[in-house]
């Protein structure tokens, strides 16, 4: 029985194979693009699991694909480069990458890979549909956010964060355990991406004309946490799970 179907798109025949070999070894089913615009093709016809796409493809490159896929899907998307820069990698996770692999790669990191972003995809599935609190509606489902009915349009890393803040009112996690449960236990990144991630989301959900009865808190010396402030709610609201 298939583990889940996954696109891989690459230039190279030698990546193809490799990584098809190993995928269907470990029982994922395997689909292949040459280029930007036939993965692009592929990923609406066959609605793939996952999706790991080379940046430097012809017709269209990564970049671009992330960035189309990502207005029509949230499906988890692995970047591949030959590059190791910073910049590449923070480009890759704000157009909303969930990875990122440097070539040369290990196969049997990138199908570890595969493995982590599909368990922890089956973890939010299961997880709490809705979650209110005054002012703010989370719908897990549909993958929307609004605060005092305004839709806030948030990338699906932002999104992820978001929620696994919210779910826990008042709990404080450190940057590794954001990045571990967030990103994934292999994630290749350090605590500054949790720091710009909490950024455009304190921007992004703020209210300018009155202070809001709950806030992504800096917890010095810990890291973060969604906190509401009970004191001016009256008694407050839960969480609907």
């Amino acid at each position: 029985m298939s583990k889940g179907k996954v696109l891989i798109a690459d230039d190279d025949p030698n990546v193809l194979e490799l990584l098809s070999l190993y995928l269907e070894k470990d029982d994922y089913e395997v689909l292949t693009a040459p280029d930007g615009e036939e993965a692009l093709r592929v990923t609406r016809e066959e609605d793939p699991d996952l999706l790991i796409l080379d940046v430097m493809m012809p017709k269209l490159d990564g970049w671009e694909v992330c960035r189309a896929v990502r207005q029509e899907s949230f499906v988890p998307i692995i970047m591949l480069t030959a590059k190791g820069e910073d910049y590449d990698r923070i480009l890759g996770l704000e157009l909303g990458a969930d990875d990122y692999v440097v070539k040369p790669f290990n196969p049997v990191e990138v199908v570890a890979r595969v493995k982590a972003i599909l368990r922890r995809v089956q973890r939010q599935e299961n997880r709490a549909k809705v979650l209110n609190f005054p002012g703010l509606h989370i719908d897990v489902d549909r993958h929307e956010v609004t605060v005092d009915g305004r839709p806030v349009a948030l990338t699906p890393k932002e999104f992820d964060l978001l929620v696994f803040l919210a779910e826990r009112p008042g709990w404080a996690y450190t940057r590794e355990q954001i990045l571990s449960n967030v990103w994934g236990y292999d994630f290749v990144g350090d605590g500054r991406t949790v720091d710009a991630h909490i950024k455009r989301l304190r921007q992004k959900l703020a209210v300018s004309d009155k202070k809001q009865p709950w806030s992504i808190t800096t917890v010095w010396g810990v890291g973060y946490k969604f906190e509401e402030h009970r004191e001016e709610q009256g008694g407050g609201s839960q969480s609907q799970h």
